[in-house]
């Protein structure tokens, strides 16, 4: 899970829909694929499947960067208005667990639920 910095509700509209065909962009030119991925105003929930030889940190470094290098691009007029021209979009931290003893489809319907 990512979550926008300082909370702010920026995942709405236009930004909402870019943020998800960027995410699935970097996906299908890496090494990971993103089985399933929903939005709330200010948070992005995933289901990743990727090889082992990746670690979690590259996954993670990756989607942030290029999604807030090609959001910027897109919708700096109305990042510019929240970040004061700092090209930040997510905050440091982010949330991963493996799905363990829960099964693919609860993982999946959980995640489709929220937003």
């Amino acid at each position: 899970m990512f979550v926008c910095k300082y909370r702010k509700a920026m995942l709405v509209g236009q930004l909402n829909d870019d943020v998800k065909r960027i995410f699935l962009s970097i996906a299908e030119n890496s090494d990971f694929e993103i089985e399933v991925m929903e939005t709330d105003t200010d948070h992005v929930h995933f289901l990743i499947r990727y090889i082992p030889r990746l670690s979690i940190v590259q996954i993670v470094r990756r989607l942030k960067q290029e999604s807030t290098r090609q959001l910027w691009l897109l919708h700096g007029k109305i990042l510019r208005k929240q970040y004061w021209y700092q090209k930040l979009l997510w905050s440091d931290g982010y949330f991963v667990c493996s799905i363990g003893e829960a099964s693919p489809e609860t993982v999946r319907q959980y995640i489709l639920s929220q937003g």
